[in-house]
């Protein structure tokens, strides 16, 4: 009886030995885009276009501002130009004051982005009629 269990067991001990995993998991590799690599001249570029356009619309000036604020940057004077423009093409004054106000609020902790840009925006700001929001005292509320 001892020699069917020792048997046994000695049998079952060896296929546990076989039973190892002899497999490795494979890597995981991504693959990520291999496209061209934006500057930031054609970056701007390309968001001057868009804002451009003769016949963009109040909801493609909204989509667009949306998205650009929605990058991890603070969109350079001359996009906002390009924005502030359409704006008046579309006489839409409240959009240039929200334009600004995001702006301001994308400079953040950095309180000398903003002035900044102001100062490089006063020109067209003064063409086109557009009041600052420190201009009309609602930073304040």
């Amino acid at each position: 009886m001892f020699r069917a269990v020792f048997r046994l067991s000695a049998t079952g001990a060896r296929s546990l030995a076989r039973s190892r995993p002899c497999y490795s998991a494979p890597l995981a590799s991504r693959c990520y885009s291999h496209g061209k690599v934006e500057t930031d001249e054609e970056f701007d570029a390309r968001w001057v276009t868009y804002f451009s356009k003769p016949d963009i619309d109040a909801w493609e000036l909204r989509k667009g501002m949306n998205t650009l604020i929605g990058y991890d940057l603070v969109p350079e004077a001359k996009i906002l130009d390009s924005a502030l423009r359409a704006c008046r093409r579309l006489n839409d004054m409240a959009s240039a004051i929200r334009i600004l106000e995001a702006v301001k609020d994308k400079a953040g902790p950095h309180k000398d982005i903003y002035p900044y840009l102001i100062q490089e925006l006063k020109p067209t700001l003064a063409e086109l009629g557009i009041s600052t929001p420190e201009e009309l005292g609602i930073d304040r509320l």
